[in-house]
């Protein structure tokens, strides 16, 4: 709860966070080091498309 002001709050970013985090975390275990980090990027280009369209609604 450190950070959070009420547990409601803290409720509704682990709800959000748990939607948006595992396209951040590919599976590493299965990939090489280059492939993990074309995969992460490749993820983050796609989250910055979303977020500037979202942005900009």
């Amino acid at each position: 709860m450190t950070g959070f002001r009420t547990v409601g709050s803290a409720q509704r970013f682990l709800s959000s966070f748990s939607r948006i985090s595992p396209h951040f975390r590919p599976p590493r275990h299965r990939m090489t080091a280059t492939a993990h980090r074309t995969e992460r990027a490749a993820r983050f280009r796609v989250w910055d498309q979303v977020t500037e369209q979202t942005a900009a609604a």
